[in-house]
């Protein structure tokens, strides 16, 4: 897998935000692609707030930032391309959370990586089903990398 990792915050940002190396972000989208990384391309940018909140907003029609937005590539008819697409993480919701959360920054940057990896190559969470299905395989892929459940305790 190819990885274009860009910090798009201020060097205050990425260590108040606990944002982690690209290391750790290449083994988790590995991970949550599977076999459909092994020679894809990805870009990961981490992003501030106002940058999320414009693109939620012209992308989603939601006001303001979000956690994580991804942006899969869909090539014209015809043209093969190893790029997957685009994966958006706004560094202080993700901090944010994790506080919130009571969960460890590592942790939840793992969960968004993946949970926006697997979006790229289909997942969503839009019906019931569909969410149920994303939720335990992001539970088991981040199983495999040592990481709790991070659902744990929301359903019950």
């Amino acid at each position: 897998m190819e990885l274009d990792f860009q910090l798009a915050v201020e060097s205050a940002i990425i260590e108040a935000c606990e944002v982690p190396v690209e290391a750790a972000v290449s083994r988790w989208l590995a991970a949550a692609l599977g076999e459909r990384g092994e020679d894809a391309e990805v870009t990961v940018r981490v992003v501030d707030e106002p940058e999320s909140a414009a693109l939620n907003g012209t992308y989603r029609g939601k006001q303001g930032p979000t956690n994580v937005l991804s942006f899969p590539f869909e090539a014209p008819p015809g043209v093969s391309l190893a790029l997957l697409g685009d994966i958006v993480v706004c560094a202080p919701v993700v901090a944010r959370e994790a506080r919130e959360q009571d969960k460890s920054a590592e942790a939840h940057w793992a969960h968004m990586i993946i949970h926006g990896g697997l979006h790229l190559i289909g997942y969503d969470h839009v019906e019931p089903d569909a969410a149920q299905a994303m939720e335990m395989l992001e539970t088991e892929i981040l199983a495999g990398l040592g990481y709790s459940n991070p659902y744990a305790g929301e359903h019950e």
